[in-house]
C-alpha cells in the first residue's frame, strides 16, 4: 500500500496558504502547515487532519530543526511572503526592503535547502514557489516587492537548471491581482481604506481559492510533467498596470 504523500505549506495561517492547504488535503495529501500564528494553523490542521508547526521561515535554525523533525516530504509549497509599503524607490525605507527580502527570498532559500534531501528521497519531489506577476514586470511604488519577487523567480529558474536529471520538479506560479486576506492591509500598514482602493471597481479579482486551485492542479500532474511557470490573473487584469474598473 502506497504511503500518503506529504505536502508542506508555508504561510498557511491565512489567505493563499490556508486555501492551498485545504486544496491539497482534498487532493489526498497529508498537509503540514507552517506559519508564525500558532492558533490559526493548529485549528486548520485539526480540520484537515494534518500537522501544524509554528515556524518563521526567516529563522534558519528553526527551519533546520523543522526539517529534521518533519519526516517524509513530497511537495514543498513556498507560499510565505508579502509586501510592505508602496513608496517610490527614492522614498522607500531600506528596513522594509530588507524585511521583504528576508521572507520572500531567504525564506524560500531556507525552506528549499533544508527540505531538498527529503524531497530527493521521496523519489518524486516538487518544489513550488508562489511568486507574483511582480516577479516578471515592474510597477511604480512596488520597487522593494518587485525586487524580492524577481529574486524568488530567479531562485526557481536556477534551481530547475541545477536539479535537471533528478526526480524533483520546480514549479513557479505567479498570481496577479488576488484579493486575499490581509495582503493589501499589511502592505498599507493597516490602512483599510487604502487596501480597499486596490480592488475598487474590479468586479472579480482572483481569490485565494483560485490560486490554490492552480497549485493543486500543478502538483498533481503526472511526474514527467513540469509546469515551469504559470501566470494567473483575473480577466479584468491584462497587465500589472492595466486593470478594468467599473
Amino acid at each position: 500500500m502506497t504511503k500518503q504523500k506529504v505536502a508542506v505549506v508555508t504561510g498557511a495561517s491565512s489567505g493563499i496558504g490556508a486555501a492551498t492547504a485545504r486544496r491539497l488535503a482534498a487532493d489526498g495529501f497529508e498537509v503540514v502547515l507552517t506559519a508564525r500564528r500558532t492558533e490559526r494553523i493548529e485549528e486548520l490542521a485539526k480540520e484537515l487532519g494534518g500537522r501544524a508547526h509554528t515556524l518563521d521561515v526567516t529563522d534558519r535554525a528553526a527551519v533546520d530543526a523543522f526539517a529534521a523533525a518533519v519526516g517524509r516530504v513530497d511537495v514543498l509549497v513556498n507560499n510565505a511572503g508579502g509586501a510592505i509599503g508602496a513608496e517610490s524607490v527614492e522614498a522607500a525605507d531600506p528596513a522594509d526592503w530588507l524585511a521583504m527580502y528576508q521572507v520572500n527570498v531567504l525564506g524560500v532559500l531556507h525552506m528549499t535547502q533544508a527540505l531538498l534531501p527529503a524531497l530527493r528521497a521521496s523519489g518524486d519531489g516538487t518544489v513550488l514557489v508562489l511568486s507574483s506577476t511582480a516577479a516578471l514586470a515592474a510597477y511604480e511604488g512596488g520597487g522593494g516587492y518587485v525586487a524580492a519577487k524577481h529574486a524568488a523567480h530567479t531562485i526557481a529558474a536556477t534551481l530547475r537548471l541545477e536539479l535537471c536529471g533528478e526526480p524533483i520538479r520546480v514549479i513557479e506560479i505567479a498570481p496577479g491581482m488576488v484579493k486575499s486576506e490581509g495582503f493589501a492591509v499589511t502592505r498599507f500598514r493597516g490602512d483599510e481604506e487604502k487596501a480597499a482602493a486596490v480592488y475598487a471597481g474590479v468586479a472579480e479579482p482572483l481569490t485565494s481559492e483560485d490560486v490554490a486551485d492552480t497549485v493543486g492542479w500543478a502538483v498533481t500532474r503526472p511526474p514527467h510533467v513540469n509546469i515551469d511557470l504559470l501566470v494567473v490573473r483575473p480577466r479584468a487584469q491584462a497587465a500589472n498596470h492595466k486593470v478594468h474598473r467599473t
